[in-house]
């Protein structure tokens, strides 16, 4: 995988980030970051922020305040060479159900500027690695959810970004895809990736290097799984989650 950040650190970087919709604020001052080959869990309720992050991460709204870099490029003033760096896959699918796999791989490859035999190698890898190679000529709306995701994440490698943003992947999964997406997902890490992961599940967080907790658009704590459940004297990292939100709900 190529590296084409401007400095060597952090893949992303967010400092004192903020945004609000009017009196509502969504996010109070966010700090985070994540390093190559680590995974990140995004982990909050409903509500949380997580959603309004993805949306500033991916361009789809600025942020009020604060510094947002991708591989060193400020998102804000050099959004184009930010947004080359990171591959998505939303909470809501937005693969076209009437082209088939490999269609769906190469309108995206397009999209970044890549062609012809370069964009036909990017794509069989992407295939492969996921076990998609005998789906590739396959309408989208023909595959199990499980596979319809595998096809999102496949999109999401075939332009080699050093990022990968995952926006609550699993809602709708059955237990056996959400697992194998996830373990997909982790072995991107050898690859040189970071992953920043968002989720509510806590035992998805339970596979991260680090889990950042946000509740109410304020990062609460940040650490290991296991240096959270022991900063919390907690038994586990759900009860350590369940005890930090609920400390912090104002009720």
């Amino acid at each position: 995988m190529p590296d084409n950040r401007v400095n060597p650190g952090p893949l992303l970087d967010l400092r004192d980030v903020r945004k609000s919709y009017g009196a509502r604020v969504a996010l109070d001052g966010i700090n985070l970051s994540v390093a190559a080959g680590e995974f990140v869990a995004l982990l909050g309720p409903n509500g949380a922020g997580k959603t309004t992050l993805f949306q500033l991460l991916t361009g789809l709204f600025n942020a009020d305040a604060g510094n947002l870099q991708v591989c060193g490029h400020d998102i804000g003033r050099n959004p184009v060479a930010a947004l080359a760096q990171i591959g998505v896959v939303f909470q809501q699918m937005t693969l076209d159900m009437d082209l088939t796999v490999e269609a769906n791989l190469r309108f995206h490859a397009r999209l970044h500027g890549l062609g012809g035999q370069h964009a036909r190698m990017r794509i069989e890898d992407a295939l492969q690695r996921l076990g998609l190679s005998p789906r590739a000529g396959d309408p989208v709306r023909e595959l199990s959810g499980g596979n319809r995701r595998k096809v999102e994440l496949a999109r999401a490698l075939v332009h080699e970004p050093a990022l990968f943003l995952m926006d609550e992947a699993t809602v709708g999964l059955d237990p056996a895809a959400r697992r194998q997406l996830l373990d997909e997902v982790l072995g991107l890490r050898s690859r040189g990736a970071g992953v920043l992961w968002a989720t509510h599940l806590i035992e998805e967080a339970e596979s991260a290097d680090r889990v950042v907790i946000l509740h109410l658009g304020k990062v609460l704590a940040q650490g290991s799984p296991q240096e959270l459940t022991r900063q919390l004297g907690s038994a586990s990292l759900a009860d350590a989650f369940l005890r930090m939100t609920r400390a912090n709900s104002g009720g």
